[in-house]
């Protein structure tokens, strides 16, 4: 048990250590604020939810941020913000899939998850990012900019409605779909990792 405690632990450093350089490979999108920025870091992040649990797939969204902290430019409440968001993610889809151990428990936890990962984000964003960022830049600013890429943003709540909840649907459903396509192939090879007994996707 304490051989696969450590196992367990070695693993989610690894995880924890490739998520974190995923998040700085970001980009902005076409119709989108441009201070949104793409990145596909939270994949490490689910697949051990999948594979060991929710508890440390939130470790390794956990971790991820903790080492992007080491470059912030955001005084961490984006990495805070990050972490909330990601954590909303990679727990329910761990949460529905360890209770149902199937393609469809898998397909259905990564919807919850995107959905879960949506409305959080609208709060998070609502309430404490762009919030704290109209301290540095003026909200009406942060507005024009966001207006020039998507003409529906008016005001902070058209801002969390039209620009930030589509880009959190777009990026739960592309990072779904890869979770969805490498987990089974290496799902094997990580419970022999750890010594698990838990059953792969069919």
């Amino acid at each position: 048990m304490k051989n696969t405690r450590v196992r367990k632990l070695t693993l989610t450093a690894i995880m924890s250590a490739m998520a974190g350089i995923l998040m700085f490979i970001e980009f902005p999108l076409p119709f989108f604020p441009p201070f949104l920025k793409f990145d596909i870091s939270d994949i490490p992040g689910v697949v051990m939810s999948f594979a060991l649990g929710p508890i440390w797939g939130a470790v390794v969204v956990l971790v991820k941020n903790l080492i992007h902290m080491t470059s912030t430019r955001t005084a961490f409440v984006g990495e805070l913000a990050n972490f909330l968001v990601g954590a909303a993610f990679v727990i329910p889809a761990g949460i529905v899939y360890k209770k149902n151990r199937t393609k469809k428990g898998a397909i259905l936890g990564l919807f919850v998850s995107t959905l879960s990962m949506t409305v959080i984000g609208y709060i998070v964003n609502l309430y404490i990012t762009i919030p704290f960022y109209s301290r540095f830049m003026p909200m009406e600013e942060i507005i024009n900019i966001s207006s020039a890429a998507n003409k529906f943003i008016k005001d902070l709540p058209t801002l969390v409605l039209f620009g930030i909840t589509p880009f959190n649907l777009l990026k739960g459903a592309i990072i779904s779909l890869i979770t969805a396509v490498i987990y089974k192939p290496i799902s094997p090879m990580l419970h022999r990792l750890v010594e698990s007994k838990s059953h792969d996707l069919p």
